[in-house]
Formats: structure tokens, sequence, C-alpha cells
């Protein structure tokens, strides 16, 4: 096997993606040159270089981000990206979890340290809007990102939006419930529905945001659902 060519290994593995052909590459010809690859301790702080790919991320979409911005933004070079964050694919999944990660705790703590329920989902609703400029992580940025260019033609992408839009209903639920309790809102309320409204209501605001919108009709979207509430 150590004296088959690098050609016959990208011939008889026709599966195997760009960066693992240029990472073969790269290691049959040290071998063949003689040289010895040694393991280097890694020279980057992870966390922060991941935050920076989140970063371009949220800024330039998907598609549009370039390896040569990730790394750019990481202040990495490439074979550092790939052996510590796999593909470009990889290293995205990375990126959106520990953004949702984020996103819930800081949407949970808004929540919580609320007066009452309706002055909880008012906070979020806005904060909603407020997020349009990609500074704080609350639902409108990155994973709504996701929703509307990659969760429509990847099953992967789908789940995982999916599955956080559910657990900030859940939170939305929890907080409406506690309401009921208080009798602030009325018992007859059904909290796990009109959680879920609420979250699809923002998910739209998050979208519309991004079109520059007039404010004015925005903030009167954002009252008629507390409305709800009545």
């Amino acid at each position: 096997m150590e004296q088959l060519p690098w050609l016959f290994l990208f011939t008889s593995f026709p599966q195997l993606t760009e960066n693992a052909k240029l990472i073969i590459f790269v290691i049959y010809r040290s071998v063949q040159k003689g040289e010895v690859i040694m393991a280097r301790p890694r020279e980057f702080d992870e966390h922060q270089a991941l935050t920076a790919a989140m970063q371009v991320f949220w800024e330039k979409g998907y598609e549009a981000t370039s390896l040569s911005d990730l790394t750019s933004a990481m202040g990495i070079q490439r074979p550092s990206l790939y052996s510590t964050f796999g593909d470009k694919e990889s290293l995205f999944q990375a990126a959106l979890s520990l953004y949702a990660e984020r996103s819930l705790a800081f949407i949970q703590k808004k929540l919580e340290s609320a007066p009452s329920a309706k002055a909880a989902v008012l906070l979020y609703l806005q904060g909603v809007v407020s997020s349009a400029d990609g500074h704080r992580p609350e639902l409108g940025c990155l994973c709504v990102n996701t929703m509307v260019e990659l969760a429509p033609h990847h099953q992967g992408f789908t789940q995982f939006t999916r599955v956080y839009q559910q657990q900030i209903t859940e939170l939305i639920q929890s907080i409406l419930e506690k309401g009921k309790q208080s009798g602030e809102l009325s018992e007859t309320l059904y909290a796990p529905a009109l959680a879920s409204a609420i979250v699809i209501s923002a998910v739209g605001l998050a979208v519309t945001m991004k079109s520059n919108p007039d404010i004015t009709l925005v903030e009167q979207a954002v009252q008629q659902i507390i409305l709800l509430l009545d």
C-alpha cells in the first residue's frame, strides 16, 4: 500500500472530497521526499477561531463564504482548519451549534428576567427586531439564515433548525404557563399553540428585517402579536 501512487487512491475512491485529496497528496509527496511529518501543538484558540468563523458565516452566508474568508478571519492556515474542524460544512455545523447554544442561553435569561409573561414575550420580539445587526444572539441571525439558505435542500440542517425552533417554543411556553399560574394570563389560554405562533411570527419578523422595512409597521406588528396574550 505504501508504494501505490496517490493517483491510484483518487481513482479507487471517487468519494474522496477535494480537501481529502489535497491532504493525501501533500502527505504522499512528503513521504516520497523522505520528509518527516511531525504533529505540532495547536497555536491558536479554537473557541476564538470558531467564534470568528461564526461571524463570517452570519455576514456572508454559507455559500458565499470562501475558505480564504474563513482562514483570514480565524487567523489560521488551511491545514490547521482541516485538522481541527474538518471541511467547510463541518466547520459551519460547529459554528451553528455554538450559535444555537449561545442563543438559547441568551433568550432564556432574557425571558426569565422579565417581570411578567407579557413583558417577557415583548422583550423577546423586540430582541428579534433589534438583533438584525447580528451583534446579539437572538432568533433572527444565523439560524434563520440557515433556515432560508440551507434547510430547504439539506436534511441535516432542516432537522437542526427544527429542533432549535422547538427549543425556543418550549422556553416561551414555560413563560406562558407561569403567566397562567400567576393569574396574569387567562386560564383558557392554550400555551403550546400560542408559543408556537409567537415563535413562527418571530421567524417572520427576522426575515422581514433583512429587507430594511418601515420600523413603524414592524413595531405595530409586534404589538398585535402581544394582543394574542389578552
